[in-house]
């Protein structure tokens, strides 16, 4: 199935305001949806005999900066019966202190750990995630080092952690 054929099934089902397309260059084209839409989005994929979209290889969450003022959660799935793989890409406005976006986990199982990296080095939370605590730093750490704007601190506990 053709990327055209994924874009046509999801359209028919969501219309074409549901996305917009992005990077059709790359060896995975994108689909940027809207964070309100991604739960139904994302079922649909998964549940949708035509698509079957089984397999959530990673998540990555991306802090853009300042400038930009925008964070981003790239969802890289896949039918593995249909081989078959997108990008879906949710950019995220933060107009408080808290990033949020709602939590897949519950459509891929795989999503669980990988909620978790993006909480604990990025901050974004994952709304409903049934265990979204840290997951590679120690549950004291203060801030989360992918941010643009994240100062390292000189110590923890004693300890030197700059070089």
């Amino acid at each position: 199935m053709s990327f055209e054929d994924i874009k046509k099934i999801i359209a028919d089902q969501f219309g074409d305001n549901a996305f917009s397309v992005q990077n059709q260059k790359t060896s995975q084209p994108e689909l940027q949806i809207e964070p309100d839409s991604l739960i139904e989005v994302c079922t649909f994929l998964a549940e949708d005999s035509r698509l079957f979209f089984d397999y959530l290889s990673c998540i990555t969450c991306i802090d853009n900066g300042l400038e930009k003022n925008t964070m981003e959660v790239l969802y890289h799935i896949t039918s593995i019966p249909y081989q078959h793989s997108i990008v879906l890409r949710v950019v995220l406005q933060p107009e408080t202190g808290t990033i949020s976006i709602p939590s897949v986990s519950k459509i891929w199982k795989t999503a669980d750990w990988h909620e978790r990296e993006g909480y604990d080095l990025v901050g974004i939370h994952f709304e409903n995630h049934p265990d979204l605590r840290r997951i590679l730093l120690p549950n004291d750490w203060q801030g989360f080092p992918l941010r643009k704007g994240y100062k390292e601190e000189e110590f923890y506990h004693g300890i030197k952690v700059t070089y």
